[in-house]
């Protein structure tokens, strides 16, 4: 059986004008590749209702799993929960489950939970809620779509939280060779590779070091033992 697939969405204009870099894709992606859930596509979305709205159905029905980050904080551009909600038509309020959690937490740090806060209680009906223990704000599971926060290590724990009750796969396996050659000339022998090894992915990744030409060869897939033979074969194939 092929390993579930995912998508990333990722919302926010502070991606999309270059003021933060986003480091969640890259966690999501090694989390998912041990947890045998094949990512095969991000978005980058920006703070624009319509877009938010047709993205997370377009990647919902495609895809086994969508992992959402951004956008479901206190303030005004905080859009993410009601989009999503509109998505799949469902309605959305403050709920009570996540409006005690909200209470609770604000009662032991001493902050006043405001209406601003109170918007992280904005949940879906129909949804499951996400864990939070870094600040508590949950995020939410509604069909396929594991809709969480966009700062890292809030992204992060629920990620931690989500994973566990999901079904994997295999997970995905990978080495890596290094080959003091052009791509040019070791293009044909990656290709007659790749012929005989159609269940590996063999990916190169070209470098320049003191004006000397090589490639990172990298190969992956689920059979350790397929690795290994075809690193095996392209060490050979690319000696001397």
């Amino acid at each position: 059986m092929p390993n579930p697939t995912a998508a990333m969405l990722v919302i926010g204009d502070e991606i999309l004008s270059g003021r933060t870099r986003d480091a969640n894709m890259y966690f999501l992606a090694g989390e998912l590749t041990k947890h045998g859930i094949d990512l095969r596509e991000v978005r980058v979305v920006s703070d624009d209702a319509p877009a938010i709205e047709a993205a997370v159905k377009a990647l919902s029905e495609t895809f086994d799993h969508v992992f959402t980050s951004g956008g479901i904080g206190p303030t005004h551009d905080d859009i993410t929960a009601d989009c999503i909600a509109r998505a799949f038509d469902d309605h959305i309020d403050i709920r009570a489950d996540a409006r005690a959690l909200l209470e609770t937490h604000y009662q032991r740090t001493g902050l006043e939970l405001n209406a601003a806060r109170l918007r992280m209680a904005r949940i879906p009906d129909s949804a499951t809620l996400i864990d939070n223990p870094v600040s508590t704000a949950p995020g939410f599971t509604i069909r396929n779509v594991h809709v969480m926060a966009g700062v890292p290590s809030v992204f992060q724990a629920m990620v931690a939280s989500v994973l566990p009750t999901l079904t994997g796969g295999q997970p995905l396996l990978s080495q890596t060779l290094r080959i003091d050659r052009g791509e040019g000339d070791i293009a044909e022998t990656l290709s007659g590779l790749a012929a005989d090894f159609p269940d590996l992915t063999i990916g190169c990744y070209p470098f320049q070091i003191n004006g000397a030409f090589g490639a990172n060869v990298v190969v992956r897939g689920t059979d350790g033992a397929r690795i290994d033979a075809a690193i095996t074969r392209l060490a050979r194939d690319t000696a001397g």
